[in-house]
């Protein structure tokens, strides 16, 4: 069977060029209780490895702060919209752009959101885009995370993805559309359409 050119990436994105040691969840976990990682350390735990994080240029956070202000004004209260923040996966912990969390804060207290507390993740994308596109969404379908954005800055509009789905080791969403910029993008929370934003309002 021939394989794509997305395929190839993503198969790119997944096997290393080097031998690599993966990490459980409990071993990168205790890496940060005995302060071998640190904030300071620019890595995300992602797939059971420990990825560099691309540094963010400007309009990376400002779009990540516009998205973080237009959602924390329509999601209802028993939901809340966190931003650059960790959630876990049983071998993944993201910090996503930003992510619709039911419940609050204060829960969440003496542990990170898991994967069924997560109803939306936005990954704002430029050097990332390629990363976000593979990696990412494969990991956040995989998690079954219910609706999936890149805000795409290249192309200035929104990768929409919905309906995960995990079957014979491949991951990924079942629906995806692209809504440009003069377009809008409705925020859909537990299967029900909250509210709908301007793509316009969440570029810079």
């Amino acid at each position: 069977m021939a394989i794509d050119t997305d395929q190839r990436l993503a198969l790119a994105m997944t096997i290393p060029g080097a031998p690599v040691w993966r990490l459980s969840l409990e071993q990168y976990h205790r890496m940060i209780q005995t302060g071998i990682l640190t904030d300071d350390d620019p890595v995300e735990f992602l797939d059971g490895l420990l990825v560099t994080k691309m540094p963010k240029n400007p309009p990376h956070s400002l779009a990540t702060h516009l998205t973080r202000d237009a959602l924390a004004q329509v999601v209802p209260a028993q939901w809340y919209v966190d931003a650059q923040e960790p959630f876990t996966t049983h071998d993944s912990e993201p910090e996503s752009d930003v992510l619709v969390i039911r419940g609050e804060r204060r829960q969440y207290h003496d542990r990170h959101p898991q994967a069924q507390d997560v109803a939306l993740v936005v990954e704002v994308a430029d050097t990332t885009l390629q990363r976000d596109r593979t990696l990412k969404k494969r990991m956040y379908a995989r998690a079954m995370i219910p609706v999936y954005w890149i805000i795409n800055l290249v192309e200035r509009k929104i990768e929409w993805y919905a309906q995960p789905f995990a079957a014979e080791g491949e991951a990924d969403y079942a629906q995806r559309q692209e809504v440009a910029e003069d377009g809008t993008i409705p925020v859909v929370l537990d299967g029900v359409e909250v509210a709908c934003l301007p793509v316009r309002d969440l570029l810079p």
